[in-house]
């Protein structure tokens, strides 16, 4: 028995089935393969078949990915930089990597993780040959001749301090057709593997536990609610379908064995259209009411798209895709924390997959002649000082945006390279292009426009920021 005086820790006849499932089994051994196999199987299928759960999964891809992360080289060569600069958004181009990114993201959603092998291809458009070959979960796994190890955890080899050390992927996916049809062969060419190396390898998951090695998927907990929202939904359309089959019903007041004339349950009776009819004797004729949809239907589905949504800190609106019952202030609440979760996401993301997709870059880089200069031809083991940019968040209301912008600056509580880059953009390549056209607008004789001043400031006491967001929501309804 336990004795304690916390309530969570006491089981009663009340709670005994509710933490019927509680277990003390550890990161890996609860997301077992078998486990992580019927849960990638089943988000998979409902990302293929529900909308919402397809167009959460596109959006937050979308969201994190953008059009794709660009490099800006730190170090105290300018032309260097910007060489390194231009190759990488070159390659970058060649490998489409924005587009493989998002994909990742993707697979992370619906399956827990995304692996990226880099190699060789000499078919890449780049003088640099790397390249992303992305492999599903299924790939990575220990071959049925190799399980019992202690140092390797499905698929994944672990050195002495139990970091990967190496990767067994599958030649063939378990469920490719060419695989299924050599179901015959000898097991030994069945599961086929190679052993690569980590250097080779990115993975990319979440680790939800402290030791853990594999990923679920990010729509776990909301799996369970996708079902029920699609069985309302269909259980909704079949009584409105069931109400609407039946034109009319022929129904009796008499009591068991009255005065109305005998009839067979479930006749069925022809009527003539616009023509009168009689019935039998006692009988009266009436129609089913199509009470489908019910009142609240509209409010379950609201209430279970916020509940998916909230493991994936994706506000309602972005789930749903329509914001028609929020306002300009509470949308904005939302999203700050929807932005916050992207960025933490983009710097796992730089932490993850950029670094060493970049480091691997300037390894095959350097071997190529003229491409770097000669300064980086004997490049260290640790990567040069950098920093990557993502598409910036466009401002509801530009104006006060620029007016607050403008407000830091003059106070210098910022700087412009922080403004530039919740833009997403380098501040240094702005500043040059911005100083060309300044330059050429001279030579043109074009006179520069001048700004508008901002409105003074009031004299009277500061605004209730209650009354600020009632005037915003009046003046700005976010529709």
């Amino acid at each position: 028995m336990v004795v304690a005086k916390f309530d969570s820790a006491k089981t009663t006849p009340e709670n005994r089935k509710h933490w019927a499932n509680a277990d003390g089994l550890s990161p890996n051994a609860a997301i077992n393969p078998e486990v992580r196999r019927v849960l990638r199987n089943r988000a998979r299928y409902e990302v293929a078949n529900n909308s919402y759960a397809k167009g959460i999964v596109l959006t937050l891809a979308n969201d994190t990915i953008g059009t794709g992360p660009r490099l800006q080289m730190l170090s105290g060569d300018a032309d260097a930089n910007a060489r390194i600069e231009d190759a990488f958004e070159q390659w970058s181009r060649a490998v489409d990597l924005p587009g493989k990114l998002r994909t990742m993201r993707m697979a992370r959603a619906e399956t827990g993780e995304a692996f990226a092998l880099l190699v060789n291809n000499p078919g890449v458009a780049s003088p640099v040959s790397l390249d992303l070959k992305l492999i599903e979960a299924d790939q990575v796994c220990t071959p049925l001749l190799q399980r019992g190890r202690t140092d390797e955890i499905d698929g994944i080899l672990l050195d002495q301090w139990g970091n990967p050390s190496a990767y067994r992927v599958l030649k063939r996916h378990p469920g490719d057709s060419s695989f299924l049809r050599a179901l015959n062969a000898p097991i030994d060419d069945l599961f086929a593997y190679d052993t690569l190396p980590a250097a080779s390898v990115v993975h990319y998951f979440r680790a939800d536990r402290p030791g853990q090695l594999r990923g679920i998927p990010d729509i776990t907990p909301a799996l369970p609610l996708f079902a029920q929202l699609r069985r309302y939904t269909l259980a909704t359309i079949a009584a409105a379908e069931t109400a609407a089959n039946f034109a009319a019903v022929i129904y009796t007041d008499s009591p068991a064995n009255g005065e109305a004339d005998p009839l067979e349950p479930m006749d069925e009776v022809e009527l003539e259209q616009r023509l009168a009819t009689v019935l039998p004797g006692g009988w009266k004729l009436g129609q089913v009411h199509a009470e489908q949809p019910t009142t609240t239907f509209g409010e379950f589905k609201r209430e279970v798209l916020n509940e998916i949504a909230r493991c994936l800190n994706m506000p309602f609106n972005v789930a749903a895709g329509n914001s028609s019952g929020y306002n300009y202030a509470s949308g904005r609440l939302d999203h700050q924390v929807y932005f916050k979760s992207i960025r933490v996401e983009q710097h796992h993301l730089q932490l993850a997959v950029l670094d060493r997709i970049l480091k691997a870059w300037l390894n095959e880089a350097v071997l190529v002649e003229g491409l770097l200069p000669q300064s980086l031809r004997t490049i260290a083991r640790t990567l040069p000082e950098h920093a990557w940019f993502w598409d910036g968040v466009e401002h509801v209301d530009p104006a006060k945006e620029a007016n607050a912008q403008a407000t830091r600056l003059a106070n210098h509580t910022t700087t412009l390279a922080a403004e530039f880059a919740r833009q997403g953009r380098d501040w240094e390549q702005e500043l040059r292009q911005r100083a060309k056209e300044l330059t050429l607008m001279n030579e043109l004789g074009l006179a520069l426009a001048t700004p508008q001043n901002a409105a003074p400031a009031s004299n009277s006491p500061a605004e209730d920021p209650a009354e600020v967001l009632d005037e915003e929501t009046a003046s700005a309804s976010h529709r």
